[in-house]
């Protein structure tokens, strides 16, 4: 409850920039917790993922969005383009993540996407990476001059470096409005999606590059006794090869992902989970509209 004469603000703000510039890296930081999964592959987030952060003055409404898709066109990046373009025009602030010291096409078709008439800050992310710190500058007046940015601010989100003053300055730009959310919600997804979330990263972490990007995780029961959460997952993929990737011999693969998986649930929910996994093989399941809808996609 804000009891200042300072007006409270609240705002919807979009991450937006090309896959694997650390947009869900970022949102997790801001809100204090990992509500959107992280990997080195590119194109892990696909959905458009909800995380919040409320202050005595004003409450962020941080939407990480699916990186901008130009190497596949495919149903699913089609529909995960989609979502880009909607979170976008529908953002009161909008934050636009490069990589120091990287621009390329995947960037600047993003950039294309940008709305005119409202505020976008470009954030240069994975600024203490930069080996010459003296290019940095030059860089961000390179990036800087192809768009009106409404500030431009270097960070690392990983370090949380510079993220006080992100916040200040995306305060700066939220409309006075009433909280959305109450003050201890992070995120207004459910518990069922981010267990298949989990579940999804870890999937990515132990498979890695040998996995294609075709592969899905479904929760397919999801009950709560007390305390205890009991989750039944399927991973979907493509063929029977990628289903033997993902178990490993004798399911020493499959055992890693679900005991990590557990782990993150039971810190993400607060309390003990029953977890099980099994994989189904479906082929083309990708390049389905009325699948992808089905299996939850936008």
């Amino acid at each position: 409850m804000n009891t200042s004469a300072t007006p409270f603000r609240c705002g919807y703000v979009a991450i937006v920039g090309r896959p694997n510039v650390g947009k869900s890296t970022l949102m997790n930081q801001l809100i204090g917790a990992k509500v959107s999964i992280t990997s080195r592959k590119a194109q892990t987030t696909r959905h458009r993922i909800t995380g919040i952060q409320t202050v005595a003055d004003a409450q962020f409404i941080y939407v990480d969005t699916p990186g901008f898709q130009t190497r596949h066109s495919n149903a699913l990046n089609k529909t995960l383009n989609k979502t880009v373009t909607n979170t976008v025009i529908s953002a009161d602030v909008i934050l636009f993540i490069v990589e120091a010291g990287s621009f390329g096409a995947a960037d600047e078709q993003v950039l294309a996407l940008l709305p005119k008439n409202v505020p976008v800050v470009l954030v240069i992310n994975k600024s203490d990476r930069a080996k010459d710190k003296a290019v940095l500058m030059p860089f961000a007046q390179s990036v800087a001059s192809k768009f009106n940015f409404a500030a431009v601010v270097p960070v690392s989100a990983k370090q949380r470096f510079q993220l006080d003053a992100l916040e200040q300055e995306i305060k700066r730009h939220l409309p006075e409005n009433e909280a959305v959310f109450g003050p201890d919600d992070i995120t207004d997804r459910s518990e069922k999606f981010l267990a298949a979330e989990i579940v999804r990263e870890k999937l990515f972490r132990f498979v890695g590059e040998e996995l294609p990007y075709t592969s899905t995780v479904l929760v397919e029961k999801f009950e709560q006794e007390g305390a205890l959460r009991r989750v039944f997952c399927a991973i979907l993929v493509d063929r029977d090869a990628h289903k033997a990737m993902i178990i490993g011999g004798k399911g020493a693969r499959l055992k890693e992902i679900s005991t990590q998986a557990r782990l993150d649930m039971e810190k993400l929910f607060g309390g003990p989970v029953y977890l099980e996994i099994w994989v189904k093989v479906k082929s083309g399941w990708a390049d389905n509209e009325a699948g992808l809808r089905a299996y939850g996609y936008e």
